[in-house]
């Protein structure tokens, strides 16, 4: 049966190519991230996640990086018009115009990852989005465990419904854990580059250590950089990264990170469709393995991460975890609250 569904699957794949370009040809998946990828480990993993499904399934590759609104809609219609079997955009800067792109290339098939045009959804799109919030809740607790000042706070991008998922749910996860727990407002890195201005991070880092905090979540993406410089500058003050293990990058200042698995998504939903298998819309939590904690992984010793350093709090929050896990505490979506 296995062999059977493989070439089905195979078959559906050449027929893809065929429709998107017009002949038979290799397929083609084509990603496009809305910013450059530079330093951002989160869009790097989309591109990781495209080219191991590709080499997987015998198509080839291409990434198209863009920089703004423009360029964003330019590289989906060059996607498209280039014959993509499957054209995968990451981010929500495409909610508005990839139903219009879509519109326009119905042979085309578009993944949209972390993000979806949810009012507006098109036969040919599909999307792969994260309950990033139950992650989020998860490093919030860890946070409240370990603290020695007892106050704890939030740093992100941008102040957008999207980035409350991390943020808001973070400092629910410690007022889970401890409901005295000191509360810092939430900082924004804001200014032209959000996403990727350590300069700015590193601001709000240092006016966040000022304010007594010793846990912070920072999710500034590319401004992770300058948030972790800055902690380096407060002894006994850790972060919290997102998307990747960050703890190398910064060893002794990282406590433990957020992990979106970006590449699984992209592979998972990538084959789904060319099996004819994929819904439309897919959410990817704890239980899924879309989402995870590197503390709670069982080679937390090799991870450089600090909170290696405290198994009485991992074992509490891998309580806590399997609890979200079989719905025993359910967590709400900060992002439907704004």
């Amino acid at each position: 049966m296995k062999f059977l569904a493989k070439l089905a699957s195979l078959a559906l794949l050449g027929s893809l190519a065929a429709a998107a370009s017009g002949a038979e040809a290799k397929p083609l998946f084509v990603y496009v991230s809305p910013n450059a990828i530079g330093v951002n480990d989160f869009l790097k993993l989309g591109k990781i996640g495209t080219e191991r499904v590709a080499k997987e399934l015998g198509a080839d590759a291409k990434t198209y990086e863009s920089t703004d609104p423009t360029t964003q809609r330019q590289n989906l219609e060059a996607a498209a018009k280039a014959g993509a079997a499957v054209v995968i955009a990451i981010g929500f800067e495409f909610n508005d115009m990839l139903p219009d792109v879509a519109l326009a290339y119905p042979n085309v098939k578009f993944l949209q990852i972390d993000s979806c045009p949810f009012k507006n959804l098109k036969p040919n799109i599909y999307c792969s989005v994260f309950r990033e919030y139950e992650a989020s809740f998860l490093t919030g607790a860890e946070a409240a465990l370990t603290t020695k000042t007892g106050k704890v706070g939030a740093i992100s991008a941008l102040d957008i419904p999207f980035l409350h998922r991390y943020t808001d749910a973070f400092l629910e996860g410690a007022k889970h854990v401890n409901p005295d727990i000191k509360i810092s407002p939430t900082l924004w890195v804001g200014g032209n580059s959000p996403f990727s201005d350590p300069a700015r991070g590193q601001e709000r880092a240092a006016a966040m250590l000022a304010d007594g905090v010793d846990r912070l979540l920072a999710a500034g993406a590319g401004s992770n950089g300058g948030i972790f410089k800055a902690m380096q500058d407060a002894p006994g003050a850790y972060a919290f990264g997102v998307d990747v293990n960050q703890c190398p990058q910064a060893p002794g200042v990282v406590m433990d990170n957020v992990e979106k698995k970006t590449d699984v998504a992209v592979e998972l939903a990538v084959k789904g469709i060319v099996a004819g298998s994929q819904q439309p819309i897919a959410a990817l939590g704890l239980k899924e393995g879309g989402m995870a904690l590197t503390g709670l992984d069982d080679n937390v010793k090799d991870s450089k991460c600090t909170i290696a350093d405290y198994p009485d709090a991992i074992a509490k929050v891998k309580a806590l975890r399997d609890q979200i896990v079989s719905g025993a505490v359910t967590i709400a979506d900060p992002m439907m609250a704004k």
